[in-house]
């Protein structure tokens, strides 16, 4: 028995209305996706105003190549690293890194709780409040950084954070569109953003 007009025209009115809101939600998440790549910083110069902390958020060898490299420009008092492995000490990371351990072992300092920027924000705050410290300059890959500012702002609005992006080799900035890696990249980040927001939000 075939179905009534009505039933129908029912069916394809909502399998239309199904599909204007898929198309809807692409766009939305399409034009989302471009906006957060836009807050991805780009390679211009760094700032030199000088902070009392550099911190970096462990994730790439470039990372903290640039916080020792910061701490030997004396940009700041002492360096802080957070989210490494429990084995690890100052003296191996700064022979990975090929620097005298004598120069600089005594002005850093390794945080082990973190497995996540959420964790990096919170393990940092409580260092800066033991230190009394009030500003940092914050060390992460470019395409980290929109995310690792909520997280860090959420943790510790009091203290001022200069931001210092390092850029990967194997992340395209500029038309990240035509390279599948940093797509997929970028897209993942903005998710995570998207949580991060959401946290904040949450009470």
């Amino acid at each position: 028995m075939s179905r009534p007009p009505t039933s129908r025209r029912r069916g394809r009115f909502g399998l239309r209305a199904g599909l204007w809101t898929l198309i809807t939600v692409a766009i939305v998440w399409l034009g989302g996706l471009i906006w957060y790549a836009s807050l991805i910083p780009r390679p211009d110069a760094p700032s030199q105003v000088k902070s009392e902390a550099i911190v970096v958020l462990t994730g790439g060898s470039d990372r903290m190549a640039e916080g020792l490299r910061l701490m030997e420009g004396e940009f700041a008092q002492k360096l802080f690293v957070s989210g490494v492995y429990r084995r690890v000490e100052v003296k191996e990371l700064l022979r990975v890194a090929k620097k005298n351990p004598g120069e600089l072992e005594c002005c850093i300092e390794l945080g082990y709780t973190a497995d996540n920027t959420a964790g990096n924000a919170r393990e940092t705050a409580a260092w800066m409040r033991k230190e009394g410290f009030s500003s940092l300059r914050l060390v992460t890959a470019s395409y980290h950084m929109p995310r690792s500012l909520v997280e860090f702002q959420r943790a510790m609005p009091e203290i001022e954070i200069i931001v210092h992006p390092v850029f990967p080799e194997r992340f395209k900035r500029d038309e990240w569109w035509l390279w599948p890696g940093s797509t997929t990249l970028i897209a993942s980040e903005f998710g995570k953003y998207l949580l991060a927001l959401v946290r904040i939000e949450l009470p």
